[in-house]
């Protein structure tokens, strides 16, 4: 279960990698639309960090009530 966590926050990094890409590509030819990719991009980066701290904070939660 804790790879799949960290797969899926890899995940998030890979997409919004993907969305800066299109829209600097994108940029001269049409400004709105590279805008929303961009805000798009920073929501993945977004979710990358909360999946990641709930997911810490679950592994915390998991190894405290072990011992």
């Amino acid at each position: 279960m804790n790879r799949i966590g960290k797969i899926f926050e890899i995940g998030y990094l890979v997409v919004a990698m993907v969305f800066i890409y299109e829209a600097m590509s994108e940029w001269s030819i049409e400004g709105s639309k590279s805008y929303t990719l961009l805000i798009i991009a920073a929501i993945a980066v977004f979710m990358f960090f909360f999946r990641r701290k709930m997911r810490i904070k679950r592994e915390n939660y998991h190894n405290q009530n072990k011992q």
